[in-house]
């Protein structure tokens, strides 16, 4: 028994005194990159999955929790994947050129994009569409900081605001087939199961009746 815990502690040993080695930096925040990936991705989509199905979709409790499983292990690996051939791809450019420059980022990105996230399926396009905002967003900021557009005088949030909640709700009343199916979900809740009831148990209580009265 102790001559197991001896080999353990050596084993142990070995692998911290290897995670030490410069030499082997870019190779080990590779595989450490792909275990964050997994673990974020996880996290992110299994309380997203868990309130979305028991919210809107229909099935019984297998069928729902099969689904989260699902959509957790899709987000989870992908992102996984995506940091793994990024951190990669970008350790391999570096060691090329000899040095890292801001390109590089740019192409190891696209790259692992087209593979990765290149797959037109919900998981994947609720994640693009996330980033796009914020892209967006960052896109903004960066021209007021360049000089490329001048720096607003008033706050524009505000008018963004109207302007998106003006956009989103004219396609949902009139386009909603272009909007992805979780809004359509989320905005068919809000705005139209908001309009029927028949008594206080689904005015107050429940949003829709399951009886056959």
């Amino acid at each position: 028994m102790a001559g197991g815990g001896d080999s353990l502690r050596a084993l142990l040993r070995a692998a911290n005194a290897l995670l030490q080695q410069r030499r082997y930096h870019a190779a080990l925040a590779v595989i450490k990159g792909f275990r964050n990936g997994a673990v974020y991705g996880a996290k992110i989509r299994a309380p997203h999955a868990l309130v979305m199905t028991f919210l809107f979709k229909s099935g019984s409790f297998r069928e729902k929790l099969k689904s989260i499983a699902q959509a957790t292990y899709a987000h989870s690996r992908n992102l996984a994947y995506f940091v793994f051939t990024y951190k990669g791809l970008l350790a391999a450019q570096s060691r090329l050129q000899g040095k890292k420059i801001p390109f590089h980022s740019f192409l190891a990105a696209c790259i692992g994009g087209w593979l990765v996230f290149g797959d037109n399926n919900p998981i994947n396009s609720q994640i693009i569409m996330y980033l796009l905002s914020r892209i967006l967003f960052g896109l903004s900021r960066l021209a007021v900081e360049k000089g490329y557009i001048p720096q607003p005088r008033q706050d524009p949030f505000p008018l963004l605001a109207a302007l998106v909640w003006g956009t989103v709700l004219w396609l949902f009343e009139y386009h909603r087939h272009t909007l992805q199916p979780s809004l359509q979900s989320s905005m068919t809740y809000l705005y139209e199961d908001s309009e029927v009831w028949h008594d206080v148990s689904d005015f107050l209580i429940y949003n829709k009746r399951t009886d056959s009265k």
